[in-house]
């Protein structure tokens, strides 16, 4: 076991779950968004926390040499984990 690989594993792995709640919880504001349940200021702060949170996703990846598809952990006959949209 390479102590390297096993850091680099992890990361994956705790990316990949961070990346689907991420997803997640952007599909929720949309929904929530197109409900009208949202004031314009709440809509706001929803966008830009969002975007601030897929920067510091891809910061992250860079951080341990890993790309978005290292993240989409395959399923087997469920199919991946994470949305291709």
């Amino acid at each position: 076991m390479d102590p390297e690989t096993v850091g680099r594993d992890l990361a994956s792995l705790v990316l990949a779950v961070v990346e689907l709640i991420r997803q997640l919880m952007e599909r929720q504001a949309l929904r929530r968004i197109d409900q009208g349940d949202l004031s314009d200021d709440q809509i706001e702060d929803i966008g830009v926390t969002l975007m601030a949170l897929e920067e510091r996703m891809t910061e992250l990846r860079e951080r341990f040499d890993l790309t978005a598809d290292d993240l989409n952990i395959d399923l087997g006959p469920l199919g991946p984990l994470l949305s291709s949209d």
